[in-house]
């Protein structure tokens, strides 16, 4: 079943906007006003990501709902790659426009080979990793299947590769 949407806070709906229209390139096509159940109120925007799959941002407007973060992974004491959203690039000529289109609207960016996929990493305004990732190689098969289970059961599996961190990744965004 494929996503309908995932929606995140912003506290800059309008850094958020241009980020999601001019950075990412997605369409926004809907936007709703809502009641907050004690008094406020919140825009309720939705960006067309492709495939009928939505972006949602949540823009607050509520005395009672205050000091809140946006940045779902280190606000939760994570390292930044831990809580991301993915977007599906359809292959490696689109994740080199979206760099070249990042690059262009002033965000950094890095591109990792997983080797099922390559990767592309930015982060929003809103402190939330954003990915756009190109499958390269059929991620479900029968094999992938037989290896998951087995990874995910091992009491100690074995590492595929060098160690992330924070410093490694912003390191990387920087080349």
């Amino acid at each position: 079943m494929a996503f309908h949407h995932v929606a995140v806070a912003t506290r800059d709906l309008d850094s958020s906007h241009r980020f999601y229209t001019g950075a990412a390139g997605f369409d926004l096509a809907h936007v709703e006003v809502i009641a907050t159940p004690s008094g406020g109120w919140a825009r309720h925007v939705f960006y067309d990501t492709g495939g009928g799959e939505l972006l949602a941002l949540f823009d607050l407007h509520d005395d009672t709902i205050t000091g809140y973060r946006t940045d779902v992974s280190t606000g939760l004491g994570l390292p930044v790659w831990v809580n991301h959203i993915a977007f599906a690039a359809s292959g490696l000529d689109d994740l080199e426009r979206r760099k070249q289109r990042l690059l262009e609207c002033g965000h950094d960016c890095m591109r990792i080979d997983h080797g099922v996929a390559v990767s592309l990493y930015t982060t929003d305004p809103n402190g939330i990793l954003v990915e756009f990732s190109a499958t390269v190689r059929s991620i479900v098969t029968a094999e992938n299947r037989r290896r998951a289970l087995e990874l995910l059961t091992a009491a100690h599996p074995p590492v595929d590769g060098g160690p992330l961190s924070v410093e490694s990744f912003v390191a990387a965004r920087a080349s």
